[in-house]
């Protein structure tokens, strides 16, 4: 439930008339749960700012913080949760930087002698309200912020664990570690064409020798790779085939058909020296 008008306006003459005392309340509450991971004068900095972003609200007539004249004060709630997801601050300390805002009140409200009167407690009431919102939608904003970051990062990893390497004049390769899913096999796939068609090489080892296991689903994966690479024109090599994998791959009845496949990265890359070892040449 939103303020009242009359609320709204007692909050913001409660905000603007106790500005400096404010800020220096809510900057001690918050201080205590940040334990000096940022600095006083960029804390009171940031709660400065948010203050005035709250009694900004509060005078344009904002009755809750989801509403339309609270606009300015979410983006500032936004940047807020932003700025902390990517410094580290966990979503706890995040929204607790707005709860504090409460007890900042409550002891400004206290040093006026006028705590104790019940219209005073009602309206505090309410004002911890508008606060408890604005501290929720922060931080739900700091968790939509960790999200995106984290798939970035998985993103950014998945490229960096799938290189596609140039061993030889005409020869790349893709050293495979890990396991190969949907998501990794259709980045190996991208990025080994890609390859190919910048480099105009004409054959590709796929070196699976940091595989843990060759399922059904992963052999799948390296064949649609295989078939692609040959539309482009290029030729493949499976190379790394361990004992074990090897009789993994006999018991699920897998069949690679006439592709290449070899022990090793070496005994692969050797092989395709003898096949045109005249139009491969050392670069």
């Amino acid at each position: 439930m939103g303020l009242s008008s009359d609320e709204v306006r007692r909050f913001a003459d409660l905000l603007k008339g106790h500005e400096d005392a404010l800020a220096a309340a809510w900057t001690e509450e918050v201080t205590r749960t940040l334990r000096g991971r940022l600095s006083r004068p960029e804390l009171e900095r940031q709660t400065l700012e948010l203050q005035r972003g709250f009694q900004a609200a509060l005078d344009a007539g904002a009755t809750d913080p989801e509403g339309e004249a609270a606009a300015e004060l979410r983006a500032q709630l936004n940047e807020l949760s932003s700025s902390r997801a990517r410094q580290g601050f966990t979503a706890t300390e995040t929204a607790t930087s707005v709860f504090a805002l409460k007890a900042a009140v409550l002891t400004v409200l206290d040093t006026t002698e006028r705590v104790g009167e019940a219209s005073v407690l009602r309206d505090y009431v309410a004002f911890a309200g508008f606060v408890d919102r604005a501290a929720l939608f922060t931080f739900d904003t700091y968790v939509r912020t960790r999200e995106e970051l984290i798939a970035d990062q998985a993103e950014q990893l998945l490229e960096l664990s799938t290189p596609v390497v140039k061993l030889w004049e005409g020869v790349v390769a893709v050293p495979l570690v890990g396991t190969l899913d949907s998501a990794r096999a259709q980045v190996v796939m991208e990025r080994l064409l890609q390859t190919l068609v910048d480099t105009g090489s004409p054959y590709a080892i796929i070196d699976i020798t940091g595989v843990p296991a060759v399922d059904t689903q992963v052999a799948q994966h390296i064949l649609k790779t295989v078939v692609a690479a040959r539309l482009m024109g290029a030729e493949c090599i499976i190379s790394g085939i361990r004992p074990q994998i090897a009789q993994t791959i006999v018991a699920l009845g897998i069949e690679f058909g006439d592709i290449a496949t070899k022990s090793s990265l070496a005994d692969a890359l050797r092989y395709v020296l003898r096949l045109n070892g005249s139009r491969v040449k050392a670069g």
